[in-house]
């Protein structure tokens, strides 16, 4: 007798298995949801207020967008404002909201079902530095997403951050400025003489500087002035047989007026998915190095007028100091540029920190013979990566240590100098149009390196987020 097989059972939870690798999770047209743009930010774990959040929704958008005006106005970048929305508006139980930020504009839409939608709109039409705000908007919306918060103490709190007072007054950041430039004139290769000298041209430039924002004069002609006064005093000491090179005195009196940071962070916008905004920073930048270039081309031309020989300020420059005094320049430079962008003072000596450990590794890249490419791009990876773990600890957004400790890098300086030959020598505007290329491709690496370092930090900082979310369950 041939025995009779029982049919074989199907096994359903192999057949879920062959589903999934066949078929995937979920269909590929699916759209993505607009909160899981917070994975891997600050904010990824929020809490949902429990409460009417539809009958609310126009006051918390207005909450939303107010919160984000001022982000813009005080620094911060594309990215940081978006997670920032989103994190605020569904932990107020608003998730079926789009963003949309277009350079100094930001619309949140909220198209509830069977409802009427609500769209708004903020333009942001000034600039301040205040990176010690930002410091507190970001503990903010970290208490709003934890839930510890309620809008009317949000909107309270928002309130007494606007209104608070810069933690260095007026007369510190000028001093800062100053000190900056003569700091980082040592570090570039610059005499005592010639720091000296940017000391006290940064002083007179950011006067006249101050006077013009009075009176309301665009921004594209204080900096064409500022590096016209920059010019006749290095035409001034040349004529009066000072010990120092012409470009030394340029170099130092632009190098505020240099948008490195702009640049750096159009890039960031770019990478992270902001094409508009980044194009916006890309010709706000260019426009700056057009005013530097033009307003020291006036004062050649000025000096050559009234007998004066034609100086070369565009040519390369080398640091001749040891490594020990070049980290104490840069740590200095560091504490100067932290004061003239009003960084909270609990931030200060762990940004300086992280640029003299990032100067280190530029400098040994460049020993290494990584090349005036790579080597800054391993040091804005190290710098990236140091920036998110620090800040978090702090309570910071990563931008705050980042951006100041990229400085030394020096970024804007080259392509200040392809933009003067390529503008002002005629014959050399091949050599001056290679030289913009090169610099673009510095700046593209600084930038990506830095977003590298934050994206790679991600695994040191999870453990701040298993507490959030710990505490997150508690409530």
């Amino acid at each position: 007798m041939i025995p009779v097989v029982p049919p074989a059972r199907p096994n359903k939870a192999a057949r879920n298995v062959l589903r999934k690798l066949v078929q995937g999770e979920a269909p590929p047209t699916a759209p993505m949801n607009i909160v899981d743009r917070l994975a891997g930010s600050p904010y990824a774990n929020f809490t949902i207020q429990v409460g009417k959040a539809e009958e609310s929704a126009r006051k918390t958008i207005d909450f939303a967008l107010r919160l984000a005006e001022t982000m813009f106005r005080y620094g911060a970048g594309a990215l940081e404002v978006e997670t920032s929305i989103i994190a605020v508006t569904a932990a107020m139980g608003l998730r079926n909201i789009e963003v949309d930020i277009t350079n100094q504009s930001v619309i949140i839409n909220y198209a509830p079902r069977d409802a009427v939608p609500i769209t708004l709109l903020r333009v942001v039409r000034s600039w301040t530095n205040n990176y010690a705000g930002l410091v507190e908007i970001h503990e903010l919306v970290t208490d709003v997403a934890s839930g510890g918060v309620s809008r009317d103490e949000a909107h309270r709190r928002l309130d007494v951050i606007i209104k608070k007072p810069k933690p260095f007054p007026r007369w510190m950041v000028s001093m800062a400025e100053a000190v900056f430039a003569a700091a980082v004139v040592g570090v570039i290769g610059g005499t005592v003489v010639g720091m000296i000298v940017a000391f006290m041209t940064i002083l007179l430039a950011g006067q006249v500087a101050r006077v013009l924002g009075k009176w309301r004069v665009p921004d594209f002609f204080v900096t064409a002035i500022s590096s016209f006064i920059v010019t006749m005093v290095a035409v001034l000491c040349f004529m009066m047989e000072v010990p120092l090179s012409p470009s030394i005195v340029v170099a130092g009196g632009i190098l505020l007026m240099l948008p490195s940071g702009r640049l750096v962070s159009a890039v960031q916008d770019a990478i992270n998915g902001f094409p508009v905004t980044a194009a916006g920073r890309f010709l706000s930048a260019f426009l700056t190095f057009g005013a530097i270039v033009a307003g020291i081309a006036v004062g050649l031309v000025s000096s050559a007028v009234f007998g004066a020989d034609r100086l070369n300020v565009a040519e390369t420059i080398s640091g001749t100091l040891p490594l020990f005094w070049v980290l104490a320049l840069v740590g200095l430079a560091t504490v100067a540029i932290c004061i003239a962008e009003q960084t909270s003072v609990k931030l200060v000596l762990p940004t300086t920190a992280v640029a003299v450990i990032g100067y280190v590794v530029y400098y040994y890249g460049m020993e290494f013979g990584l090349g005036g490419r790579f080597a800054p791009a391993v040091a804005a990876v190290v710098i990236g990566m140091l920036a998110r773990v620090i800040a978090l600890r702090l309570g910071a957004p990563q931008l705050v240590v980042a951006v100041p400790s990229i400085i030394f890098l020096l970024v804007g300086l080259s392509i200040f100098r392809a933009m003067f030959v390529m503008t002002l020598t005629p014959e050399d505007s091949v050599t001056g149009a290679v030289g913009i290329f090169n610099a673009l491709v510095v700046i593209l690496a600084v930038a990506a390196g830095v977003v590298l370092g934050d994206n790679a930090a991600r695994p040191f900082t999870r453990s701040s987020g298993q507490k959030d979310r710990r505490r997150n369950r508690r409530r």
